[in-house]
Order: structure tokens, then sequence, then C-alpha cells
């Protein structure tokens, strides 16, 4: 995989699976802070594994490893069953380097590639992530729909972002957890 039009001319995105995951654990710690794992979003995605081809990484101009992506299988638990989702994020850049297109060029690169596999015959599911409306709206990403969506943990609801084109589908009500198979 190349660099997205988005990412810095430099960077070099390559699948997550291809980097050793003590570099992945040192990015995310580095990013977001060892206690990082006490955030709610670790408790929707608990026991799942990212999913490959969604989760992507980027290398700096000296191929050092600067931001990752991971994209996790969750579900929206309903009184009718459960609706398949993908929880997006973290998406992490090491502090030194935010701010220089890495963040964007993973997003729009993990985008860009559920599209494909979508176009190929794959099942396009609705996305989900907590996080900035600002920022991830360029992505399609909102609270529109997701007002009656609850997590385990603490959250401020107007970051319970979601897209995807089966959205106006979803359950208006449920809760946000770990994908039962």
């Amino acid at each position: 995989m190349t660099a997205a039009a988005s990412a810095p001319a430099s960077a070099t995105l390559i699948p997550l699976e291809a980097v050793d995951p003590a570099m992945i654990e040192e990015v995310l710690d580095r990013a977001f802070g060892p206690d990082r794992h006490a955030r709610t979003a670790y408790r929707i995605r608990e026991g799942m594994d990212w999913l490959p081809g969604l989760s992507l990484a980027a290398l700096d101009e000296h191929d050092m490893l600067v931001a990752t992506i991971q994209c996790w299988p969750i579900g929206l638990q309903t009184k009718q069953g459960q609706v398949p989702l993908v929880m997006v994020g973290p998406v992490a850049v090491v502090p030194e380097r935010q701010g220089e297109g890495f963040g964007v060029g993973l997003m729009s690169a993990m985008i860009a590639e559920d599209a494909r596999l979508a176009a190929n015959g794959g099942r396009a599911l609705p996305q989900v992530l907590i996080g900035d409306a600002p920022y991830y709206g360029r992505w399609g990403f909102s609270a529109a729909m997701t007002g009656g969506w609850r997590c385990p943990g603490p959250y401020a609801p107007e970051r319970l972002l979601a897209r995807g084109t089966a959205l106006a589908a979803m359950p208006s009500e449920g809760m946000l957890g770990p994908w039962e198979s």
C-alpha cells in the first residue's frame, strides 16, 4: 500500500499486521498514555482482535513507525439481537509527529480500503468511534444517529459518532460491546 494523497508525501502506509505488536503498543502508549486501557473504547471492544484488512500503520521518511489505526468488530446489542459494526480507533500518532497529516492519511486510507472491500463483494458495515465531530466529520462521521446508543463506561454522547450507508436502518437504541459470535 502506498501513501495516501492526504498523508505526508514521505509517508508509507503498510498493513498493521506487518508491525511488531510491541512497537504498536509503544506508539499507543506514547500517543494516549499508559492509562489508556481504562477508556470506554477499550471496554466496547474487549476481547476482540483488530481487523487486519482495515488496520494500518504509517512509516515516516526514515521508515520509523509513527502512527497506527485499528478497526475492531463490535456489536450494537438490542432487544431484537446484535447488529454488527466496525469500531474505528484508536488513531494514534506519536506526539512529535502530530499535526503532520499521518492521522488524516490513515483515516483516508482505511475509508478507501473499506469502500474497495465493499465494492468487491464485501459487506459494508457502519463504522463507529468516540472522537471529535469537527475532525472526524470530514469522513462523514456524526452523532445524528447515535443518540440512543449507550456505551459500557463514561463517554460524552456528542462524541459517539457513526458513518455508513446502512445507518438509517440501524436500531435507534442499544448498547455497544464486543461482537458476540
